[in-house]
């Protein structure tokens, strides 16, 4: 028996310049962070001679390629894995929400699968396997953001280069400071949920006309990454924050919406400096940043959302259970 945990992701600027649309012809560049929130992927050898994968729904089948869900699927033939065997992924919020979940099961299952094998992986070559499945091979509209932050972890200053190769330099803050930082955050749930290829291929086409955009939101990451290192200004990050969620709307893309933007509205009119909307957009989480002493009050002031507890992993994706 394998189990692996692998993190989801909040992203704090440049989504979008991950996209190859962008960055093949200029660098992009997002700051993320992993979340203390996972994806689980157990695999353990099946008694009966055929293949069992458990997701929210159950599949038996009698080889690799008849196997529906296709990040297992695709997984399973990246690592040379076959029958009998039995695969079961369970997260800790659902698909849709905006916090990377597809691409931290696809680290997660690669992973997985490698140390049924006896083999180690290197977070380097979990992130480029995902990518090359995702994006090469089943054609999603995304970028490779997700994939990196969930197979290294932490809080990191990706760079896209336009040669394909991926930069992961290290944010680090001292423990006070991470607390600090952390304890201004309310990460919030729309109630929508949404899967985000319409939105990824309407925001690659539309790269080309977006471009200056864009090329602002890549360098919100840099600037965020200069106020947070060092001695923090987390009231300059607030308002950096809210210039990208300025940005970001101003894309249009279906991105936001009528009720999303009130919300927003609304919380910055009871102390928010600034906020984010997780993912691609159009539903999932909201990422508010406030000192600490509003939180109360920007919460009565929506009405009590459901909430998720914001604290960085350090960690990438790793396996935290081995039996044999």
């Amino acid at each position: 028996m394998i189990i692996c945990q692998t993190p989801y992701r909040a992203s704090f600027a440049g989504g979008g310049t991950d996209l190859p649309a962008f960055y093949r012809y200029e660098h992009g560049a997002v700051l993320s962070v992993a979340l203390r929130h996972h994806m689980y992927v157990t695999v353990h050898k099946r008694f009966e001679n055929d293949i069992r994968v458990s997701y929210t729904r159950t599949e038996i089948a009698p080889t690799v390629d008849a196997v529906h869900h296709e990040l297992v699927r695709e997984a399973m033939r990246a690592t040379g894995t076959a029958g009998p065997i039995e695969i079961t992924t369970v997260g800790d919020v659902p698909a849709g929400t905006g916090l990377g979940s597809s691409s931290t099961l696809t680290v997660g299952l690669l992973n997985a699968l490698a140390a049924y094998h006896g083999r180690t992986t290197s977070a380097e070559q979990l992130a480029q396997e995902a990518s090359r499945i995702e994006i090469e091979l089943l054609g999603h509209p995304i970028g490779k953001q997700d994939q990196y932050a969930a197979a290294f972890g932490g809080m990191n200053y990706i760079r896209f280069n336009p040669n394909g190769t991926v930069d992961i330099e290290l944010v680090s803050l001292r423990a006070d400071d991470l607390r600090n930082f952390e304890s201004h955050f309310l990460m919030l749930f729309s109630e929508t949920r949404r899967s985000a290829n319409r939105i990824l291929r309407e925001q690659s086409a539309g790269t080309a006309e977006k471009r200056g955009t864009l090329t602002e939101m890549r360098d919100l990451a840099q600037a965020m990454r200069n106020v947070l290192e060092g001695e923090p200004d987390l009231a300059g990050f607030g308002r950096l924050l809210h210039e990208g969620w300025e940005l970001k709307r101003s894309l249009g893309f279906g991105i936001t919406n009528d009720d999303i933007d009130e919300l927003y509205r609304a919380a910055r009119d009871a102390g928010a400096m600034g906020g984010k909307l997780l993912g691609a957009g159009g539903g999932g989480f909201i990422l508010l940043f406030a000192p600490p002493e509003r939180h109360a009050a920007i919460l009565d002031k929506l009405g009590n959302p459901k909430q998720l507890s914001f604290e960085t992993d350090p960690h990438g994706s790793r396996i935290v259970f081995v039996s044999s």
